[in-house]
């Protein structure tokens, strides 16, 4: 299954999005019914974890049958091995937890990278490896303030707030410079390990509320 999801649309798209959903779970199965699930409310951008049992077969099969627009990728992707089994399911992109050997990989293969951070030097490191954008994480150690002080040297390096991050502190690293934020349980809660999918779905919409009001806010700032 080709992929049609360049480095270059992925860093657009997510631009314009603000989200990227994370499921990890205990079932496979459960885990792309509610990674499916994120995408009919809105969200166009979730990555299924490879520490989730079938997590491979849940990539493909969401795949074929994710809504238009919507892509698929793997977290906890780290190494050389993960990024190949990831493209053969069909992952559209990958997204690793550090400075793992899997950014060089998946990079090198053209497939766009979600390299994980927290340092200054670490974010310059995944970028230097071929990395698309740098997912801080976890970001609630140092919160927004943390993020605008990387961003002072770092004013090109495209950062995604991940660890911590809910409906209430969404907006904070956005107003910082986050690029998006990445949502795992205060999304997913359950879902992914065979919870009941309406209150995920509830949340869902509430984040995709938020990330179009604040692109509203941002777009009338500019004027």
């Amino acid at each position: 299954m080709e992929n049609t999801l360049t480095p270059e649309a992925l860093l657009a798209g997510v631009r314009r999005a603000r989200l990227v959903a994370i499921v990890r779970g205990t079932d496979g199965q459960a885990a792309g019914r509610a990674a499916l699930a994120a995408m009919e409310e809105g969200f166009k951008y979730v990555e299924i974890a490879l520490t989730t049992p079938g997590a491979l077969t849940a990539i493909s099969q969401v795949r074929a049958a994710a809504p238009a627009g919507c892509f698929v990728g793997a977290g906890t992707v780290l190494t050389k091995q993960d990024a190949e089994n990831v493209e053969s399911a069909g992952g559209q992109f990958v997204v690793t937890p550090s400075l793992a050997p899997s950014i060089e990989a998946a990079a090198g293969r053209g497939i766009a990278v979600l390299a994980g951070a927290l340092t200054p030097s670490e974010a310059f490191e995944a970028m230097n490896r071929g990395a698309t954008a740098v997912k801080l994480f976890p970001a609630s150690i140092g919160g927004p303030g943390y993020l605008k002080a990387l961003r002072d040297p770092f004013p090109d390096i495209p950062f995604i707030a991940v660890g911590g991050v809910g409906l209430d502190e969404a907006a904070g690293y956005w107003g910082a410079g986050a690029i998006a934020v990445g949502l795992g349980s205060p999304l997913f809660g359950d879902a992914g390990s065979g919870g009941d999918l309406a209150p995920m779905r509830g949340r869902a919409r509430r984040f995709v509320a938020l990330a179009a009001e604040y692109n509203g806010r941002a777009a009338e700032d500019l004027r």
